[in-house]
């Protein structure tokens, strides 16, 4: 009787400390707050990550800039999932029994490519947006580091342990 008492007494004691990891519900998507994945995100919208949220936007502008923004996400899908396809193709390539270095090498290209081709697309996409603002909110959304990447230090990579998306592409 001594030992079941002791038992129920360790799972209570486990649930209780447990609980408070219950407390804040499920997550979609990945990234803080759920972002990805989720259209009623305050991160989603008119691009919150890139400081777009603080610069006072009209109605007029917000519309603009989120059908610049449907836009480019229907330019760049295709890109990406090709993109996607190669990194797979590549990552099949490394996991081989004796990996051929001419295939990888070639896969790695193909990738590259497809990866400048985005970065074409986003530096239109970002041209676009910006002849939406005024002069003030350019300088406002200079003062934030519009176009900085995510993260810590001057070239904007993460350091440590903390807030990452785990494994996968980027873009």
């Amino acid at each position: 009787m001594k030992k079941f008492t002791l038992a129920l007494a360790a799972l209570g004691l486990g649930l209780l400390l447990a609980l408070p990891s219950f407390a804040f519900g499920p997550r979609e998507g990945r990234g803080p707050g759920g972002a990805y994945g989720n259209p009623d995100s305050p991160m989603m919208g008119y691009g919150c990550a890139r400081g777009l949220d603080r610069l006072n936007l009209t109605d007029e502008q917000k519309t603009r800039i989120e059908a610049l923004e449907l836009a480019h996400q229907k330019e760049v899908r295709p890109i990406r999932e090709k993109m996607f396809d190669k990194s797979v193709e590549l990552r099949r390539l490394w996991l081989e029994a004796d990996p051929d270095r001419n295939k990888i090498n070639a896969k790695q290209k193909e990738v590259r490519i497809l990866r400048d081709q985005l970065e074409d697309k986003r530096t239109a996409f970002r041209l676009e947006v910006n002849k939406v603002l005024t002069a003030e909110q350019k300088e406002k959304l200079a003062a934030y580091g519009w176009g900085r990447k995510a993260g810590f230090g001057p070239r904007g990579g993460t350091r440590g342990p903390g807030g990452g998306f785990g494994p996968g592409m980027c873009y």
